[in-house]
């Protein structure tokens, strides 16, 4: 049987083209409103002040990239990777930060209103001064970041691992949700935790509070209160 080696090639780099990942045609475009850049190689760059509201990112790949100072309101980043790279000072009200990869990511100062981390890798991230109101980071990794300053208000925690994250100096009126949190060594120094829901004692045995945090109501500060902390 005759064998058409050109056309075999032709039609297996057209299968190859079927299923690989779809790589938007705009990823060589400026940085503008609604812009998709969805699976663009974004690494490195110095595109801060960008206005990338409404943007699809799904999975863009801003690794070590600076974005400080940009708009982000209402932007897809899920499934994004922003390792290293530095959103501080951004607005992000309403974005969907999903699943992103964000180990040691600069969020500082950002204003995240309303925003969802769900599912999301942020080892190491920094939150100081961010305003987080009515954030979601359920089931998030958010092992070591420091929420120095943040204002948390109404924030959910369900089911996210806060091992050894820093809220001693957050700021929040009302409840936050920690249902099913992993609490191992996180700092509570100084916070009023009265109206917190979803905490046990079994959380607040292994996390490292003081005394000036207050608890709700049924649940005491174990005798390891201050803890020594590495």
């Amino acid at each position: 049987m005759k064998y058409n080696l050109p056309s075999a090639i032709a039609g297996g780099f057209a299968t190859f083209l079927a299923t690989s990942p779809a790589i938007s045609a705009d990823c060589g475009s400026m940085a503008h409103p609604g812009i998709d850049w969805q699976d663009c190689p974004k690494r490195a760059l110095i595109i801060r002040e960008s206005n990338l509201s409404g943007a699809n990112l799904v999975e863009t790949d801003f690794t070590s990239t600076d974005l400080r100072h940009s708009n982000f309101d209402g932007a897809n980043l899920e499934g994004a990777t922003l390792v290293r790279s530095s959103l501080a000072g951004s607005s992000a009200k309403g974005a969907n930060f999903a699943k992103v990869e964000g180990y040691r990511t600069d969020f500082s100062g950002v204003d995240a209103q309303g925003s969802a981390f769900i599912n999301a890798e942020l080892q190491r991230v920094e939150f100081s001064g961010a305003n987080l109101a009515g954030t979601s980071f359920e089931k998030a990794e958010l092992g070591r970041a420091n929420f120095e300053g943040a204002d948390l208000t109404g924030s959910r925690f369900t089911l996210a691992n806060l091992a050894r994250a820093d809220l001693s100096m957050a700021k929040f009126t009302g409840p936050l949700d920690f249902a099913n949190a992993f609490f191992y060594l996180t700092r509570l120094g100084g916070l009023d935790l009265s109206a917190a829901t979803g905490l046990t004692q079994y959380q607040l045995d292994m996390a490292c509070g003081d005394a000036e945090t207050r608890l709700p109501a049924g649940l005491t500060a174990p005798a390891s209160w201050p803890c020594e902390l590495d």
